[in-house]
């Protein structure tokens, strides 16, 4: 059963000079796997994250770092949930995310579909 959907799009531009106004950003955003990535993954991941926290409620209290992206040896994301996002998952019934991403033309997106 369905339990949410969030979808998110982020100006890459607009991201990396966030990113380079606010340094702190990037540690409070990712992990530390994720923060050393290309400025359009890290926007994909971003929108990602947001996506996540809408598939869930949007809730406040959600740290960004309790979620990571990941790929698999094909290429194919996943999200790695823990702490904060994982208590939120728990309390809904959520068991499974699938996750889309993409960044063409300045643009990253991505979707989540949060399953239980």
């Amino acid at each position: 059963m369905i339990i949410g959907i969030g979808i998110d799009v982020v100006d890459i531009e607009r991201f990396a000079l966030a990113l380079e106004r606010t340094p702190a950003l990037r540690k409070r955003l990712f992990t530390m796997e994720e923060a050393g990535l290309g400025i359009a993954s890290l926007a994909a991941r971003f929108a990602a994250k947001e996506s996540l926290a809408k598939s869930l409620g949007a809730p406040g209290g959600m740290h960004w770092t309790d979620v990571r992206v990941v790929r698999d040896d094909v290429g194919k994301p996943s999200l790695e949930i823990g702490g904060t996002v994982r208590a939120r998952a728990n309390a809904l019934g959520v068991d499974t995310f699938h996750v889309s991403l993409s960044h063409d033309a300045g643009i990253a997106s991505a979707v989540v579909i949060a399953e239980g």
